[in-house]
């Protein structure tokens, strides 16, 4: 079987449960799109498998770098790659999962991204620039030069736009020529969105916060700090790291904290809602309440 199978849809909604089902049924394997689970040490507040899950279904992608390591899109997708190919080789099902629509589109469209090494000194400058003077400077400064990459771009995602502007500074060229070239994915593919009633994916979203509290999460992020990876580094301004260290740094209240996270954690499905729109004819959408929602998908699988 050469499909790759992609379970999207916003944070909280149920992708990995329903993965996890689907591949036990159908003996295929997780490559991870969730772009915080690639991280070692950081386990809580991503909502990374646990060994008992990953005992159950092999998955990929997960845990393949420090929290101070260097980590993007290309090196996403070179991974992801393989991966891939190593399931298919095996005859096995490949089941691509998470909510960051970057890593998906990359991998569903065959993105080519071009070969633009970091400019440290440009980055730099970049960042101070964004302290200053607030992050949709730069933001803006991108739209100037090209309105369609900033389309697909959040504006608080500094570190995104950064590498846009770093790309044109190299090449010259409108990133979006560059960055989202498609020579398609090389295999056929089925998109399966999870989606639900608002006011019920912010109850579940809530309930996951404050489970993470319940689990450990202040001690996670204290244990991060302690060793040495500061609150500055990209991965320690997700969701729940950010707020969680303010909070041991004594710059919020612990309720004060877990109301920021959830309210950013709503913001987040909204934007993801961005990416994986209930209007694409790409994606068969199910309503992650139904009960039967397993079964259904196993048999679509079934019938590639």
């Amino acid at each position: 079987m050469n499909h790759v199978v992609a379970i999207v849809g916003p944070t909280a909604v149920g992708k990995s449960d329903l993965a996890i089902r689907v591949a036990q049924d159908l003996h295929a394997e997780i490559v991870n799109a969730d772009s915080r689970q690639v991280y070692r040490y950081m386990d809580i507040g991503t909502s990374k498998p646990d060994l008992t899950e990953r005992a159950l279904v092999p998955h990929h992608i997960i845990n393949v770098v420090d929290p101070d390591e260097d980590f993007n899109l290309a090196t996403y997708l070179q991974l992801a790659s393989r991966a891939i190919a190593s399931i298919q080789e095996q005859g096995r099902l490949a089941l691509l999962v998470g909510g960051t629509g970057l890593y998906i589109w990359s991998v569903l469209e065959g993105w080519s991204l071009p070969q633009v090494p970091p400019n440290h000194g440009l980055r730099n400058e970049l960042e101070a620039r964004a302290r200053a003077e607030g992050g949709y400077v730069l933001y803006r400064e991108l739209r100037g030069i090209d309105s369609q990459a900033a389309s697909r771009i959040h504006p608080r995602n500094i570190r995104r736009v950064i590498r846009a502007l770093e790309i044109y500074h190299a090449t010259k060229q409108p990133p979006s020529l560059l960055l989202w070239r498609s020579e398609g994915p090389g295999f056929p593919t089925l998109i399966i969105g999870l989606t639900l009633e608002r006011s019920e994916l912010y109850r579940r979203i809530d309930r996951r916060i404050d489970r993470m509290m319940k689990m450990g999460l202040v001690e996670e992020v204290k244990g991060l700090l302690e060793r040495g990876y500061g609150s500055s580094l990209p991965c320690m301004s997700g969701i729940g790291y950010k707020q969680i260290g303010q909070f041991l740094q004594g710059e919020l209240e612990s309720p004060c904290a877990v109301e920021q996270m959830k309210f950013a954690s709503h913001r987040m499905a909204r934007h993801q809602y961005g990416w994986f729109r209930l209007g694409d004819k790409r994606i068969r959408w199910f309503n992650a309440a139904g009960s039967e929602v397993a079964r259904e998908v196993v048999d679509l699988c079934r019938s590639l």
